[in-house]
């Protein structure tokens, strides 16, 4: 498994790592365009690949997604979709791979 950090850090971006930030910015923005309140909670936390992908391409409309993500990074997520990404053991992994054997063999 590959596992990648992402630095987020741009000039001018102010970002609060705190999940009340979050919710402060999410608040601000008509609910039925955050894919996280409109569809079920357990989407972003699934175990199929499928369901994680699905989640992390609903994440690519939402408003506070960069928001979300930055959040996510600082605060070194222990699992899960946040910000369009999925985040194991505090990074960023680029895919969940479905249960099972692991490869006899190196990826190439």
């Amino acid at each position: 498994m590959t596992i990648s950090v992402l630095d987020r850090n741009r000039a001018g971006d102010v970002t609060q790592g705190d999940l009340g930030g979050l919710h402060d910015a999410a608040a601000q923005v008509d609910d039925e365009l955050l894919p996280c309140r409109t569809n079920e909670s357990e989407l972003w936390f699934a175990e199929s690949p499928s369901d994680v992908e699905f989640a992390k391409t609903l994440c690519q409309a939402c408003p506070v997604q960069a928001l979300c993500l930055d959040g996510a990074l600082e605060r070194r997520e222990p699992w899960g979709v946040w910000g369009g990404e999925l985040f194991l053991q505090g990074v960023v992994i680029p895919r969940k791979r479905p249960r099972g054997r692991p490869r006899k063999n190196a990826a190439a």
